[in-house]
């Protein structure tokens, strides 16, 4: 599997301490429609602060080829409610940087920028492993991953999984009286499965609970696949027990994979269709685990290896040279326009085939991101939702 971009837990990102004006604006701009992690950083990086970003957003939506859609920036007294909310359900709102955001997250190419957390937040400083698998989990499945994590824990790991049923629950209920993290697609308080509502409560009081989503917010299908990459992000690697080759859990792995975290799996009897998402992955190259010390070696060869430099949360210029969005050409968003289509390709491969500079490209493409034109498809890969 790719181990292209490795990462040190014992070299944390340099701390990050926003005022609480600066933290404010950062949630607004975040809860705008149509603006992701990837839309965030970047609105960041072009303008120097989530307050100048706010401040064009108007003008990005009368340019939007869709700006109907375009909704009015969140106020502040909006997010201020949001937070309100969450701190009566005992949840901190932390900021990728600041202690109780995971070190291993903030390495990501967009990581969430804010999350709410609730427990224990000097878990976020110990090496983690996630451990995911099928709802329908069996009961050697569920065994096996009980002992394997309380061997893990022991060795000084925090166990990270996503508080579904089957092995999620499974390897939570394992490392309880160690140490486990639960990452959930929903609010703070949103409990699910129901099922799972004590076992999350558990996990408030001893280890700790994360989300990137607001107080009330039901999780919807789309919004698993975000929760998977807060779990394998948050770890040096990601073991999957059991899966059918359409489970959730293979993404998880697939992302770990692209985010260079280590991707390991437990085999099984070809004839159980919950062993054929494991045994695939091991194909293609994951790492083969019968045992904790196999995890374990693993592992240290993850930590062994230098990781590369984090890039720095702000462009060096971008505070001095914000863009001017009247310096874009009429010609140059037709251009970048044609260049687009429905299959997804690479940023540079659009401004190559424009032959316009990088800047301009990419205010265009943020103008048609804000409207809801474009999708991202990994990092550096667009498209468009439908032809313009």
């Amino acid at each position: 599997m790719n181990k292209s971009m490795p990462f040190a837990p014992a070299d944390p990102p340099t701390p990050l301490k926003l005022s609480d004006e600066q933290k404010l604006n950062w949630l607004r701009l975040i809860r705008t429609q149509n603006v992701g992690p990837a839309t965030f950083w970047r609105m960041i990086n072009y303008f120097g602060g989530a307050e100048q970003a706010i401040e064009h957003l108007p003008e990005f939506a009368r340019r939007s080829s869709k700006r109907q859609s375009q909704q009015p920036p969140i106020t502040i007294q909006m997010v201020e409610r949001e937070q309100n909310a969450a701190r009566k359900f005992g949840a901190t709102l932390v900021a990728r940087g600041e202690h109780g955001y995971p070190p291993a997250l903030a390495f990501l190419d967009a990581p969430p920028p804010l999350l709410y957390i609730k427990g224990n937040a000097d878990l976020t400083t110990l090496p983690a492993v996630a451990i995911v698998g099928s709802r329908n989990g069996s009961a050697v499945g569920q065994q096996f991953t009980r002992t394997l994590v309380q061997e893990l824990a022991q060795a000084g790991y925090v166990i990270v999984s996503g508080l579904a049923r089957g092995i999620d629950t499974a390897a939570h209920k394992g490392a309880l009286d160690q140490a486990t993290m639960a990452v959930i697609a929903g609010g703070i308080d949103n409990y699910y499965p129901p099922r799972n509502k004590e076992l999350q409560c558990q996990i408030e009081k001893t280890g700790l609970v994360i989300t990137e989503n607001p107080p009330g917010f039901e999780p919807r299908a789309r919004d698993f696949p975000r929760r998977n990459r807060i779990i394998s992000g948050c770890t040096l690697g990601t073991i999957v027990v059991e899966a059918n080759l359409r489970s959730g859990s293979l993404i998880t792995a697939r992302l770990a994979s692209e985010q260079g975290r280590e991707v390991m799996a437990v085999p099984g009897h070809p004839t159980d269709p919950r062993a054929a998402g494991p045994n695939r992955l091991i194909m293609q190259g994951a790492s083969m685990i019968t045992c904790a010390s196999d995890v374990l070696d693993n592992l240290q060869a993850m930590s062994d290896i230098k990781r590369y430099e984090q890039s720095s949360l702000f462009e060096p210029d971008a505070a001095q040279h914000p863009i001017d969005m009247y310096d874009i050409e009429p010609n140059a968003r037709e251009a970048v326009l044609g260049a687009l289509s429905t299959q997804a390709v690479e940023i540079d491969e659009i401004i190559r085939a424009t032959g316009l500079p990088s800047r301009e490209v990419r205010v265009v493409l943020l103008e048609l991101e804000l409207g809801g034109c474009l999708e991202h498809d990994g990092a550096q890969n667009i498209r468009l939702l439908a032809p313009l």
